[in-house]
Parts: structure tokens; C-alpha cells; sequence
């Protein structure tokens, strides 16, 4: 497949960005920093100002002091001081309410002066980081005076933070007041995990390469694998999450996100809407769920008190803003299966959860066991079956064990590795994710960020299973201890299809040539 390097590098233009709850952590830990990242890089417009508008008690001055002292706490690197210096002026402050009418007449004449100042030819974004139920009534006040519309030439795009809707009946309510006031075409419904290289790299891995795309089928591939591990609890989000829970939280958006990717047919281009209408084919094709199979494909479990890296933590039911019996789950294992001519019968499992083992989200395709004839009359007892991980965090990368004769006058065989690490090839970047997907807002391609069909198609995947989980209560809450890998039942859930969840290690070998593998704590033995 050809592609056009410049039509995947579309250059960012001038514009204003407008951060609704700028004074809150993601401002501070994220977009800025991201904001300094691309300035260093050369890759922010040099037409650029940012204005932030929230209820706190602030000026333009001392919001960009708050700002001074803060962002250096959460940059890679020590800030430039020539860099800051020309960040800082362009960044202002408006007071306000976010239903409150003359706060945006206040919003519009800074972003007009701002306008004028930088020169950044009329085109604005707004960066909704504010609580989901906000995102409506802000999308009506911009649309009200105007500041949304589009004319003469100039751009206006709203970025909107998950949760998309807490259900499916909620996606499409949403969508349906946002598409009131916006074109489809100005929603940019953002998930940072799509700003990671790995996750940007599955398309370019799997339909540049001859060697892997001809593999990636039914005809070759058992099972996919798809984690999202945490090893931190729910910290001071304990109010959120007893609404929310891991299914919610991670599965229609982050995991869907990197099964639709991994799964998705070759688009014909990179166009976002090519791309995107290729990942919603794959939502659609999932097969759905009756109650008796969410039943047994899907496990839900709750941390209790554990061991991590040593310390000793408490239970979910025992942090900040929990109910001391709360349901929620903090932890999720699906088994998906996609009807489509290429992956009919591959089983597709993800699970994700909190106060985990380790900290990992990784892609796995695990390939069909090859033949045993030609070994039948060796000393080989079993052989190992071809595994390609793509790690997406915390290292980047990508590895691919398969089998080799250990040294030595009788036959045995060895599981080795070819790893890939982003960090050690291409060197180590200043990142915090948003970097290309901020960019990608300003330059108008969307191919990361998500459309309202996508959104309620995942949702349509999960609503069986909510509506289960909530006639059919969990029983035996907590059921996995913090620093495990989740409860039994997950494991099981492998177990009856003669598969078993990869556990970080089990590729590592030794100087024998023999592979390392964990027993069922995680232990390599």
C-alpha cells in the first residue's frame, strides 16, 4: 500500500486552543506540557495562543504564574527557558461559569484579542476537559454565540474527553445534542491511548510489512490477547469509579480501540474516515452477547487488600469515596469472537483491572501450533507455538518468540525472542501521548479520534453484559487480592478453550536455551 508522507503529516494550522477547566490536572500534567513538547519540536504553529476559561479565581497574571510554578513538576525534561518565555505570553485566562451567558461574551472578546495579537486567522479548538455531564451544555453555549461556527474559510473543532455516555441509550443521547450544534466533522472525541507510537504503529506494522499481513487470519492465528494492567487502585477517583467500574472505564473505548486496530481490514488509504469506517466494521461484526453467554465468556472481579512492589494496600471497599459493600468492579476478562470472513473462530480475550501484578497493556497474537510429524521420533515432547507481542506500555516495543535448536548433540528445542524497543532504536522522546493527537486537531485529521458510530457500536457490545451485571449482582466481592493477576475465573475463562493468559517473563530464557516459564503466581521457574 502506497502511502503519501504528506498526507499523514498534515501541517498544523493557526489557531486559538480553548481549554474549558483549565485550572484542573489535566491542563498541568498534560496538554501544556504536550504543548511545550511540540513547540520544542518545531511542530506547533508559530500563530498560537491558548486561553483558559474556568470558575477558579484567576487572572490572565496569576493563571500564568500557577502555571510556571507548576508545569516543570510534570515535564520529561527541564523546561527552556526561551521556550517558556514564548509559551507564556500567549496564554490568557477568562473567569466563568461554564452555563453562564456573559462568560462567553467575556470568552469571545479574549479570544478575539488573542486572535488579533498572534495572527491566528480565526480558526479555534476547544478542549472540553470538564465533567462528561458538562459536554452538552457547553457545545449549546459556543453554538449560542457563535463561537463554534464555521465561515470564511476559518475552523472550529471541539475536543471532548471520555467517558462517552455511560451506556448505550447515554452514547446516543449525547451524540444526538452534540450533532444539534456541531457537524460530525468538528467533534473530536479524544482517547490518549491512541496518542502512544505503538498503538499509531499496529496499522503501519501490520499492512507495510509482506512477512506479517499474508499471517494475520484465521488460517494462522489461535487466539488474541489484549491486557490493560494497572498496578495502582482507584487513588482519589473512588466517587467516579463506584459509577463507572472497569467495564465502562476501559473497554468501549481504550481496549476497542486496539482490538479494532488489530483486527481491522486494510483501508484503502489512510483518509481518517477510511480508517475509521474499517474499525467500525469490526465492532459491528462482533458477535452478540445473549445473557447465558455473558454468563460464561465474561468475569468481573474487586481487588481486596494485597501486596505492591512491597508495601501493603487496602482493599477497594476500603478507599476514599467507596461504599464499604460496594459491587463495582475494578476488573474485567472478555471473550469476544469477530464474525467475519477473517477471523471466524479466533477467540479474542481482554482483560483489564486495577491493583494488578505489574503495569502492562500489550497486544498478543498467538499463532497455530505447526505439525508434530516431523518430530514424532526426536527427543522434542511439545512444541511452542509462535507469540508476537506488541508492548504499548510502560516500554514500546514489539517482540516475536518462535522456536530454535539448542546447541548440543541431541535434539532440543528453545523458545527465543526478536525484540523491538522503541526507547533503545529510535532513541528516547519527550512525550506525555497528547502530543499527536493535539496536532492531529489542529492539522483537521481525525483518523485518531473516535465517531459517533464507533461510539455506539462499542457500546452496543457491552450493553448485554451491563444490563446482566446489574439483574444478576457479583457475589463474593472481593474476589482477587491487590497484586495478583484478577480472580480465578479469568484464568479459567482460558483454561476451558486449552489456552492461558501470557504472563510478562514467560519469554525470557535462559542460558540453556530453555524457556522460562511462570507458574500460576507469576513465579518464574
Amino acid at each position: 500500500m502506497s502511502v503519501n508522507h504528506s498526507d499523514m503529516n498534515p501541517t498544523p494550522s493557526p489557531c486559538v486552543m480553548v481549554i474549558f477547566g483549565a485550572t484542573g490536572d489535566l491542563t498541568k500534567r498534560k496538554l501544556i506540557p504536550a504543548l511545550c513538547n511540540l513547540a520544542q519540536d518545531d511542530v506547533l504553529p508559530k500563530q498560537f495562543a491558548i486561553v483558559g476559561f474556568a470558575g477558579n479565581d484567576f487572572d490572565t497574571a496569576s493563571f500564568r504564574k500557577m502555571l510556571a510554578e507548576e508545569i516543570p513538576k510534570f515535564t520529561s525534561a527541564p523546561l527552556d527557558a526561551k521556550l517558556w518565555d514564548w509559551m507564556v505570553e500567549r496564554i490568557y485566562y477568562v473567569k466563568g461559569d461554564f452555563q453562564d451567558a456573559e462568560a462567553y461574551q467575556r470568552l469571545e472578546q479574549q479570544i478575539s484579542e488573542a486572535d488579533k495579537k498572534h495572527n491566528t486567522l480565526g480558526n479555534r479548538f476547544f478542549y472540553l476537559a470538564v465533567a462528561p455531564r458538562f459536554f452538552s451544555s457547553i457545545a449549546k453555549m459556543l453554538a449560542q454565540c457563535c463561537l463554534s461556527k464555521e465561515e470564511s474559510g476559518h475552523w472550529a473543532r471541539v475536543i471532548i474527553e471520555k467517558p462517552f455516555g455511560h451506556d448505550l441509550e447515554s452514547a446516543k443521547k449525547l451524540n444526538h445534542e452534540l450533532q444539534e450544534v456541531l457537524t460530525e466533522k468538528q467533534i473530536y472525541r479524544i482517547d490518549h491511548y491512541l496518542g502512544k507510537e505503538t498503538v499509531q504503529n499496529v496499522m503501519v506494522f501490520r499492512f507495510s510489512n509482506n512477512i506479517i499481513e499474508p499471517l494475520w487470519n484465521r488460517n494462522y492465528v489461535d487466539h488474541v490477547q489484549i491486557t490493560a494492567a494497572e498496578t495502582v487502585g482507584v487513588e482519589h477517583r473512588g466517587g467516579f469509579y463506584e459509577t463507572a467500574g472497569a467495564l465502562r472505564d476501559m473497554v468501549p473505548n481504550h481496549l476497542f480501540q486496539l482490538l479494532t486496530m488489530t483486527a481491522m481490514e486494510p483501508p484503502i488509504s489512510f483518509d481518517a474516515d477510511e480508517v475509521r469506517n474499517k474499525q467500525a466494521e469490526v465492532l459491528h461484526a462482533i458477535q452478540p452477547l445473549d445473557p447465558e453467554e455473558v454468563l460464561t465468556n465474561m468475569v468481573r472481579g474487586q481487588y481486596g487488600a494485597g501486596m505492591i512492589d512491597g508495601q501493603r494496600v487496602v482493599g477497594y471497599r476500603s478507599e476514599p469515596e467507596v461504599a464499604p459493600d460496594s459491587n463495582t468492579e475494578t476488573f474485567v476478562a472478555l471473550k469476544l469472537l469477530i464474525d467475519n470472513w477473517r477471523w471466524a473462530g479466533v477467540p479474542f480475550y481482554l482483560r483489564t483491572g486495577k491493583r494488578l501484578a505489574k503495569r502492562m497493556t500489550e497486544i498478543i497474537i498467538q499463532f497455530r501450533r505447526t505439525p508434530f510429524v516431523l518430530f514424532r521420533n526426536t527427543t522434542v515432547k511439545n512444541l511452542e507455538t509462535n507469540r508476537l507481542v506488541i508492548h504499548i506500555q510502560p516500554d514500546e516495543g514489539i517482540s516475536l518468540s518462535f522456536g530454535a535448536k539448542v546447541p548440543g548433540s541431541v535434539m532440543k528445542l528453545g523458545l527465543v525472542n526478536m525484540d523491538f524497543d522503541y526507547c533503545t532504536y529510535f532513541g528516547a522522546e519527550h512525550s506525555t501521548g497528547y502530543e499527536r493527537l493535539l496536532r492531529d486537531c489542529m492539522a483537521g485529521d481525525a483518523t485518531l479520534f473516535q465517531r459517533a458510530d464507533m461510539v455506539e457500536a462499542g457500546w452496543s457490545v457491552i450493553q448485554p453484559i451491563l444490563d446482566v451485571w446489574h439483574a444478576l449482582p457479583a457475589r463474593g466481592f472481593p474476589n482477587y487480592a491487590a497484586g495478583s493477576w484478577g480472580p480465578i475465573e479469568a484464568e479459567e475463562l482460558l483454561e476451558r478453550d486449552g489456552r492461558s493468559w501470557r504472563r510478562p517473563g514467560e519469554e525470557e530464557v535462559d542460558k540453556r536455551g530453555r524457556a522460562a516459564l511462570p507458574d500460576r503466581a507469576g513465579i518464574i521457574t
